[in-house]
């Protein structure tokens, strides 16, 4: 049995990574949020899975609203931790580590990929779950066999379609892509 699962990149934060660990959405990305319960809307009622992040949470209320579910919170598709604390230092850290693979940071931050995709792969039916750039990289770079932490650049909003089944991710389409970048 396959499930499709959409990965939702939450809509635009209200402040950079660099700024505050824990943002809400701006007026853009509620204006977005809202776009995407539209575009989601007639395929559901289906499952919500969100990181426990504010802006996570925000892009799904939404859609919560229109199909009467309540979204399930689980930090396995989460924000990649950073193992730095200051603000300033943790973007530093990411600029940096999105210009590798997950072979350059360690056996903590691997574990912390394999939880991410040990997740998707274990829903086992249709699901939106609305998470961050580097988490949906982590699975797309699982189903295609690539180690790089950034193989995708998914723009805010965007929807990224995996089908699961027989433990593999498959990717059926990536969202719409954007530059990133990491203030």
């Amino acid at each position: 049995m396959t499930a499709r699962v959409v990965l939702v990149r939450h809509g635009r934060a209200a402040a950079a990574w660099g700024e505050d660990p824990d943002p809400g959405l701006d007026d853009v990305g509620r204006a977005q949020a809202e776009e995407v319960a539209d575009a989601l809307a007639p395929t559901g009622p289906l499952p919500i899975v969100v990181s426990p992040l504010r802006r996570t949470r925000e892009t799904a209320a939404p859609l919560e609203g229109r199909w009467g579910v309540t979204a399930v919170v689980d930090p396995d598709v989460g924000e990649i931790p950073s193992p730095v604390d200051d603000l300033a230092g943790r973007s530093q850290w990411l600029r940096q580590a999105m210009a590798g693979g997950w072979e350059d940071l360690g056996p903590e931050l691997r574990a912390w990929q394999r939880r991410v995709v040990d997740r998707i792969l274990g829903i086992d039916r249709d699901t939106v779950v609305v998470t961050h750039f580097v988490a949906i990289n982590a699975a797309v770079g699982t189903a295609t066999g690539d180690d790089r932490l950034v193989c995708v650049r998914p723009d805010h909003c965007s929807l990224t379609v995996l089908e699961v089944g027989d433990g593999r991710l498959r990717v059926v389409s990536l969202g719409g892509e954007a530059v990133t970048e990491v203030l």
